[in-house]
């Protein structure tokens, strides 16, 4: 009896204690919510574990908040087939192909053509691979088709230093006026045509906005290479004339008929690369670069040399540089690779001595170039070189030049100079000088004078005030602004008044007088001894 009474304590103990752990379970729950039980759980072996966790294990395997429940299946641990897509940059962009498919005889042609020089598209898919990431990561967050990131590949072959006839320029041909459209510098030291991230984004901008407003993918392509009025104007005559208004029916130009065929002979070939005997190079589903800030006006060179990276891959990654120094003020970032990139700062914090040997200058008045040569300290060779002057050629004033940075110098450019840099030049000519003549008795015309004197009908009409289509009295005094080299003609006293004789040469008076003056135009005619002004 004495042996089971702690027994039965320490029973009706144990017992006081779950019914008190129920309630308070109930109590947990909230109003007019029944407690289940829950599903049976499988059977665990615990054979393996240890009966105890040591304490950190314990803290390590209760995590602060419990994940949100997935809405997606996960795939299996052990599965040994991870989504290719998920890794693979080409299985991604093949995985998320959403235009319509053109299928005709210039699709044909096009992949004909491509196909059979793999040499070429090793090339174009080589360069690609260091900015496809960034620009597939554009197009699918802006929601637009997939296609689009394919498109520098026809623009340009994905070389941004690409330069057209018509004065397009980088990896998605921006002409100066659209690029201006869309907020790209131009400037001296920098041109954003070029710039990856600045490009990229510029082209998406107008792309959505072509497509805003034409309603079609197809036809925003072709008012991209062909231009948006062009396209409207093809789309109007079409309706007029009760025709189909896709891209296919539609009158154009044989490039910009054969720039959607071009498009998709490029996607097929990367949808399928083994029926062309392509082969794609590996491209990462992962960023190639990453941008760094940059703080102080530093050389390219330098720059490139800190990140441990050859020049001409520096160069690939920031083309937008136009000389060989990066103005903070401009150029606020640089990309790079992201392990040079850590190396980049990491050196950039070592390095002692100046990062930029070169600054920007402003002309204070139009300098013949050895003039401005001098005021810089450099050789006039040197100036013409780093700043692209031709011969004969003066800086006009207002213009920025590259000069070198004098080991004082510790300002780097400011912001407004970085941002609106401009190189204005004019033809280093001799001063002309004022000419007077004097129409024959039957007159002349402004045109007559103009074409004469192998000048421009408006420049005639300006000097002597009158209207380009004018005509001159007969006796009127006309001016013309000749440069010095040109022979003049005097009248002198002599028997004959009309007698036209040459100053300053022995040439024939009859030739002369036929180089120099027209049949209604005499020097100074019936004028005995006056001569011509020179002014």
């Amino acid at each position: 009896m004495t042996t089971v009474q702690p027994f039965v304590r320490r029973l009706c103990a144990l017992a006081t204690v779950l019914t008190m752990a129920a309630f308070a379970g109930c109590a947990s729950l909230p109003a007019g919510q029944v407690a289940t039980t829950p599903a049976a759980a499988p059977p665990v072996d615990l054979s393996a574990a240890p009966a105890v966790a040591p304490p950190q294990a314990q803290a390590e395997a209760e995590p602060a908040a419990l994940p949100p429940p997935l809405s997606v299946p996960v795939r299996s641990l052990t599965d040994p087939t991870p989504d290719p897509a998920r890794t693979d940059l080409w299985a991604r962009v093949r995985s998320a192909f959403a235009l319509p498919d053109m299928d005709n005889e210039r699709v044909r042609k096009w992949e004909q053509w491509y196909s059979s020089r793999p040499d070429y598209v090793q090339r174009m898919t080589d360069r690609g691979g260091r900015y496809l990431f960034h620009i597939v990561e554009e197009v699918q967050r802006r929601g637009m088709p997939v296609e689009l990131a394919l498109l520098p590949f026809i623009e340009s072959a994905f070389n941004p230093q690409a330069k057209s006839s018509a004065r397009a320029v980088g990896m998605w041909q921006f002409t100066p006026g659209t690029g201006r459209d869309f907020d790209l510098t131009q400037n001296v030291f920098r041109d954003d045509r070029r710039d990856v991230l600045a490009s990229t984004r510029a082209a998406l901008d107008y792309l959505q906005q072509l497509h805003d407003q034409l309603g079609d993918w197809q036809l925003a392509l072709a008012a991209y290479n062909w231009g948006q009025g062009n396209v409207q104007r093809a789309l109007a005559y079409n309706r007029r004339h009760g025709l189909p208004t896709d891209y296919e029916s539609l009158r154009m130009p044989e490039e910009t008929r054969d720039y959607y065929p071009k498009l998709q002979a490029v996607k097929n070939i990367i949808e399928h690369p083994d029926q062309f005997a392509i082969t794609l190079p590996p491209l990462p589903n992962h960023p190639f670069f990453q941008s760094v800030a940059i703080e102080r006006d530093i050389d390219v060179a330098l720059a490139a040399r800190l990140a441990g990276m050859p020049l001409h891959d520096f160069q690939a990654l920031n083309p937008q540089m136009n000389k060989p120094v990066i103005l903070a003020a401009g150029t606020p970032q640089i990309l790079l690779p992201y392990d040079n990139a850590n190396q980049f700062l990491r050196e950039l914090a070592r390095h002692k001595g100046p990062l930029a040997t070169w600054t920007a200058w402003v002309a204070p008045k139009t300098l013949k170039p050895a003039d401005a040569a001098r005021r810089v300290g450099m050789s006039e060779s040197e100036l013409r070189e780093v700043n692209l002057i031709p011969a004969r050629m003066l800086v006009k004033v207002g213009s920025t030049l590259l000069v070198p940075r004098s080991a004082h110098d510790s300002e780097d450019v400011d912001a407004h100079v970085a941002d609106n840099a401009t190189m204005v030049l004019a033809p280093d000519r001799p001063p002309l000088r004022r000419v007077a003549l004097r129409a024959g008795k039957h007159g002349d015309s402004v045109v007559a004078v103009a074409r004469r004197y192998h000048v421009a009908t408006a420049q005639v009409a300006e000097w002597n005030r009158v209207a380009p289509h004018a005509r001159f009295r007969p006796g009127q005094t006309i001016f013309v602004m000749l440069p010095p080299s040109t022979r003049h003609v005097a009248v002198r006293r002599s028997a004959h008044p009309t007698k036209i004789v040459a100053k300053r040469h022995t040439a024939p008076v009859r030739r002369v007088a036929k180089r120099h003056a027209a049949p209604h135009l005499r020097v100074a005619a019936h004028r005995p001894a006056e001569r011509v002004a020179e002014r």
